[in-house]
Formats: C-alpha cells, structure tokens, sequence
C-alpha cells in the first residue's frame, strides 16, 4: 500500500498532504527532527535527533516503491527516484528521472556561488495559488498511480 512521507523540515503543505491522504485513505507519515517537531491528527509523526541529513536517511530508508514523499530536498528526491517512488515539491513540481539532473546541477552551481562569496534571492513569499498548484498536483499523481476503486 502506498505511503506518502512529509520531509517535515520547514514544510509549508504539511496539512494540505494530511487532506488528500485521508481522501485517499493513505497512510501519512511526518518526518521531522527535533528542532522541527510537529504533530497533526492524521499521520503518524516520527522525531528522530538533529544532524544533517538525519530526517533524509530515516526517510529514504522506510520509503518503497510507489510511495509518495514531500520534499524540497532535490538530494532526497533522487535517492527517492532511485528507489521508484514518486517525490513531488512544496509547489507541485514532480521530480523525475528527466529533470532531477539538472535540478541537481542547479542546486551545485548556486553552491559555488554561495561559496565564493556571491549572493543569491531568497523564494517568494509563499501564494495560495502554489498551495493549490501542490494540492491539484497530489490528487492527480494519487489517481496516475493508484488502483482504481
């Protein structure tokens, strides 16, 4: 049965993830450390200790495939990928074996920048319309992959 996880580190579609799991009455499961801790009715919420990368690796060691993770991680998406399961963003981006190289590649390249001293804009405030946009997106990766009733 698929599962979809909640990268629960600053994620801002956590209840909107709950909604469309309970509508197709999947198991959801937050993710999160200990300087993110969060509990939702709903889902099932994990804490593990905070370190780099810890939410990371205690997810993508649970995840199988078919399941279904939240994530801004593109690192995690990958290894998601990798695994056969299906990673989708905050905003309702799918990651997939066509885009995540150069997601990737991007991520690297504004590293180097960071690194040398450069600096780059911050993400937009938050729009109900990128909510909805994830929203959208969740239901309709739900009805691609699931059996039908």
């Amino acid at each position: 049965m698929t599962t979809i996880y909640v990268d629960g580190d600053g994620c801002p579609v956590v209840n909107e993830t709950i909604g469309v799991a309970k509508y197709f009455k999947l198991s959801c499961v937050l993710i999160c450390d200990t300087a993110h801790e969060m509990h939702r009715e709903g889902a099932e919420t994990i804490i593990v200790s905070k370190g780099a990368d810890a939410v990371d690796f205690v997810l993508v060691n649970r995840v199988k495939k078919g399941d279904i993770v939240v994530t801004q991680d593109y690192g995690l998406a990958a290894m998601v990928l990798a695994k056969q399961g299906y990673p989708i963003d905050q905003n309702g981006r799918l990651y997939t074996n066509d885009n995540i190289d150069q997601l990737l590649y991007a991520r690297h390249t504004a590293q180097k920048v960071r690194m040398a001293g450069g600096r780059l804009r911050g993400p937009k405030k938050r729009t109900k319309d990128q909510t909805e946009s994830f929203v959208n997106s969740l239901r309709d990766l739900c009805r691609a992959i699931l059996p039908s009733p």
